[in-house]
């Protein structure tokens, strides 16, 4: 078990309420930069990969090398009402599902972490890579957050 990997994951849902703490619904769905998702898109997609993702290593932790189908993150915002969802909504989802899989993967021992999924895009991804990516995600968009604030 990787426990900073885990402990930095738990951290992440912290890191988002941070970055849109006290937004209005009017620079939430702003758009300072053309071209760039606004910050409510940016809070929806970081809950729906909080989802996926928790789906991909649940599987990972049960199944043989499960297939990692990929997602393409512009269709998923065409059509999951991204301009409609509450970004409290949302948050909770983030910070309720990091909580749940934080709970799981803690009572792992260090060998599932090796378990393998297939991804459909990117081949054979373990539980720790799996972990890896939607660790670094928050914090990755969090700083897109924080670029369109500066300059709304």
């Amino acid at each position: 078990m990787d426990q900073q990997l885990i402990d930095d994951y738990l951290a992440g849902a912290t890191v988002i309420e941070k970055a849109v703490a006290g937004m209005t619904d009017a620079q939430l769905d702003a758009r300072p930069i053309p071209g760039k998702w606004t910050t409510r898109e940016v809070v929806c997609h970081l809950s729906d990969c909080e989802i996926l993702y928790a789906q991909r290593m649940a599987r990972v932790l049960v199944e043989d090398k499960p297939a990692l189908a990929n997602a393409d993150p512009d269709l998923i915002r065409q059509h999951l009402a991204y301009d409609k969802r509450c970004v409290q909504e949302e948050l909770a989802v983030i910070k309720a599902i990091r909580a749940q899989m934080g709970r799981i993967l803690k009572t792992q021992p260090a060998a599932a972490f090796e378990r393998v999924g297939m991804h459909s895009k990117d081949g054979p991804l373990t539980l720790r890579e799996l972990l890896g990516r939607i660790t670094r995600h928050i914090p990755h968009h969090a700083r897109f957050v924080d670029e369109k604030r500066q300059a709304l």
